[in-house]
C-alpha cells in the first residue's frame, strides 16, 4: 500500500528507474500505462514533469520539486501505516546522503548507522560527491540529506552546522624526515580533481605555495588517491579524521606537524512539517 495516487506512484518509478519501460516493470503496467499517468499527471499540475532523451527521463525544475513532495510522503508512510494497521505493515524506508567521500568515511556513515540500533527497518544509501556540489542530489530528489559548504545552503532548505573538519597535509611514511620546502619543489601534489583548492589554500595560509610543481596528481576516488601518496607519488592535504589510520599504522607521516586548516560544514534538508522520528534522530546524531 502506497499513500501517493497512481500518477505520482508513476512518477516515483520513472525517477527511481530513469526511463518509461523500467517504471513499467516496476510498477506493473504497460509503458502505454505510465505514459498516460505522466501525461494525466503533467495536465493536473500544468508544467511538463521531464525532459526526454536516448539516455533516458530527467526530471525538469518542476519536476524536482515534485519529487521532493513525494519523498516526504514516503518518508512518513511507513511510520504511519505501521500506527494505522499494526506492527505488520512496516515499509522498509531508504536515506540516502550525499558529501565528499573523506567526511563521509570519517564521520557520517559511522554516526547514521547508528540509528539502526533503534530503526530497523531502515536502509542507507551514500552518495560521494566529491566531484560535483552535493546540492544538486538534493534539489533533483535523489537525496534527503546533504553535507556541504554552509554557504552553498539554498534559502529554501533547513541546515544543521557541522562541527568544522581539521585538514592536515600528509607524505607517505618515507618522507617523516624530510624538509618540507624540499618536498614542494621537488614533488607533484594529489588532490580529487583539477578544482579541488584545499591543499592550495592550506599552501597560501603558510605562505608555501610559490614552492609547488604546477602540474600535480589528479583521482576522484579517495582510497586510490591515498595508495598515490603511500607509494610515494606526491602529498595532499585531507581530513584530519580520515587520515588517523593510516598515519596511526605508519603509511602515512603528517608533513608541518602543527599546521592545519579548517573547513566549515552543513548538514541540509528541505523542511518537513511532518518529520519522522528517525529523520529527527539522523539530525541529531550528525555532528
Amino acid at each position: 500500500m502506497s499513500l501517493l495516487s497512481p500518477e505520482l506512484e508513476a512518477f516515483v518509478a520513472i525517477v527511481h528507474k530513469g526511463t518509461v519501460h523500467g517504471a513499467a516493470k516496476e510498477v506493473g503496467l504497460t509503458q502505454t500505462g505510465i505514459t498516460q499517468r505522466i501525461r494525466s499527471l503533467e495536465r493536473k499540475i500544468g508544467n511538463t514533469l521531464f525532459t526526454r532523451s536516448r539516455k533516458g527521463m530527467h526530471l525538469t525544475q518542476e519536476g524536482e520539486t515534485l519529487f521532493v513532495y513525494c519523498q516526504k510522503v514516503m518518508d512518513i508512510e511507513g511510520e504511519t501505516l505501521s500506527l494505522i494497521q499494526g506492527q505488520s505493515s512496516k515499509k522498509i524506508v531508504r536515506i540516502q546522503i550525499a558529501g565528499s567521500s573523506s567526511i563521509m568515511r570519517a564521520r557520517i556513515i559511522p554516526n547514521t548507522v547508528k540509528v539502526l540500533e533503534q530503526f530497523k527497518d531502515l536502509t542507507f544509501t551514500y552518495h560521494i560527491t566529491d566531484d560535483e556540489s552535493p546540492v544538486r542530489y538534493l534539489k533533483s530528489g535523489e537525496c534527503q540529506f546533504a553535507v556541504m559548504s554552509p554557504l552553498e545552503v539554498p534559502n529554501e532548505m533547513d541546515a544543521k552546522k557541522l562541527e568544522p573538519e581539521i585538514y592536515i597535509m600528509v607524505g607517505p611514511y618515507e618522507w617523516k624526515n624530510r624538509n618540507v620546502e624540499d618536498i614542494l619543489k621537488n614533488e607533484r601534489l594529489i588532490d580529487f580533481n583539477y578544482g579541488d583548492k584545499i591543499t592550495l589554500s592550506f599552501l597560501k595560509k603558510y605562505g608555501l605555495v610559490h614552492l609547488t610543481k604546477k602540474e600535480g596528481h589528479y583521482v576522484n576516488n579517495t582510497d586510490a588517491l591515498i595508495s598515490l601518496i603511500i607509494r610515494g607519488h606526491g602529498y595532499s592535504v585531507l581530513s584530519k579524521r580520515f587520515l588517523e589510520p593510516y598515519i596511526k599504522d605508519k603509511k602515512l607521516t603528517q608533513l608541518m606537524t602543527g599546521s592545519f586548516s579548517k573547513l566549515d560544514f552543513a548538514l541540509a534538508w528541505y523542511p518537513r512539517h511532518e518529520m519522522p522520528k528517525y529523520f529527527k534522530k539522523i539530525i541529531d546524531l550528525i555532528n
